[in-house]
């Protein structure tokens, strides 16, 4: 069931998206060669905690980081830990972040200095997916059009879509109805 939102819950949401959207940033900063995974989460629950804000993932099915940092072939959901990060990695970060008992939610993917050319051209068409998805993202079109704006993009790349990943909406839950 889709659950509506008033305006005012819509700029609660957006108030913790802004708590993760500006987290993600410090964090896309200072990634580099060295840096571990678990220095990475720590930043990032210090970054939302200094926002007045409370990690997402923390304790949520018992999930024990703040961060989800997923290296080279993790597909999603990667355990911060002690792993240094190397030359030609990629990582994805995705964090949450809950404002007033409102989630937000989002990921992002990182290139550790020089990646190689596979590495590149993935998060070269997956950032031109998302471009193509976010221009369906329009009155009167539907999420299958999004959906399907991504997938189209992708496989003509010679990529595919890891379906059991393929998002969620938020609210006061972290997994709502899109």
């Amino acid at each position: 069931m889709i659950i509506l939102k008033t305006p005012d819950e819509i700029e609660v949401m957006a108030k913790a998206s802004r708590v993760v959207a500006e987290t993600l940033e410090v964090l896309k900063k200072v990634v580099r060669v060295g840096l571990t995974t678990d220095e990475l989460d720590a930043l990032a629950e210090a970054e939302i905690l200094a926002r007045s804000a409370k990690p997402a993932f923390k304790g949520y099915r018992n999930y024990p980081k703040t961060l989800c940092a997923s290296v080279n072939e993790q597909v999603v959901h990667g355990i911060p830990s002690k792993r240094k990060l190397k030359e030609g990695d990629i990582i994805g970060l995705d964090l949450g972040a809950i404002v007033d008992g409102f989630y937000g939610d989002s990921a992002v993917t990182v290139m550790i200095g020089q990646v190689g050319e596979k590495a590149a051209k993935l998060v070269q068409v997956t950032e031109e997916a998302l471009m193509l998805g976010i221009e369906q993202a329009t009155v009167g079109h539907r999420l299958s059009d999004i959906s399907h704006a991504f997938q189209r993009h992708v496989e003509a790349a010679g990529y595919s879509v890891v379906t059991e990943f393929v998002g969620h909406g938020i609210g006061r839950q972290l997994h709502e109805e899109p």
